[in-house]
């Protein structure tokens, strides 16, 4: 029996997989995908793509968002707050002007009421984008704009903006309420900060 299994050639569940933490995209990546979904009139990705960024919310979160968690009435909140499903605590994020706009005319497009799931599903009997569908989106969105789409992920969404505050601030605080983690430590781990970043950042800050 040990010579049969010796035998057969054995392959790691990630050989040529990239595992580990999904890049965040660059600025100039981020606009490069939105002006590529102006141009094709891609009107609910594009709605989708903008809102992802800004949220910074958990792919579970994001499919799942309804009409009225984001607008009042007719008009778009600049704030936004939600009930996280994975830690069942409350989660507040802007939308910008941009994102705004967007969602707006998707909302008009799709004819959404005060109730619908802002991104609905065009599998029969799934009111929602399920995860899966809007992973392949994110996959198509990368691809398209020329990047390795196994570097990128739906998590990549949520990282982006995040990033981008870290490099300009590195406030850890605003970060971590962004995310909603309970903890620190959490937002330290999740931006990937070694060390040698967090001593270069003291050694650059005078007490």
């Amino acid at each position: 029996m040990a010579s049969f299994q010796n035998s057969r050639s054995y392959e790691p569940w990630n050989k040529r997989k990239l595992i580990g933490q999904k890049a965040p995209l660059r600025l100039k990546d981020i606009w490069a995908i939105r002006v590529r979904l102006q141009l094709d009139h891609k009107i609910r990705d594009l709605a989708l793509f903008n809102l992802a960024i800004d949220s910074k919310l958990r792919a579970c979160d994001l499919v799942k968002l309804r009409v009225s968690d984001i607008s009042h009435g007719e008009q778009i909140l600049s704030r936004a707050i939600v009930m996280q499903q994975k830690t069942s605590r409350p989660v507040q994020f802007e939308i910008t002007q941009l994102t705004r706009e967007a969602v707006q005319g998707w909302i008009e497009l799709a004819d959404l009421q005060h109730s619908d799931f802002l991104f609905t599903s065009r599998v029969a009997g799934s009111p929602h984008l399920s995860t899966r569908q809007y992973a392949r989106i994110v996959h198509r969105w990368v691809q398209e704009a020329g990047l390795q789409a196994g570097s990128y992920g739906t998590h990549t969404m949520r990282r982006t903006k995040v990033s981008l505050i870290n490099r300009r601030t590195s406030n850890l605080r605003a970060i971590q309420l962004l995310l909603g983690h309970t903890k620190l430590e959490s937002t330290v781990r999740y931006l990937g900060i070694e060390v040698d970043d967090a001593l270069e950042i003291a050694e650059q800050t005078d007490a």
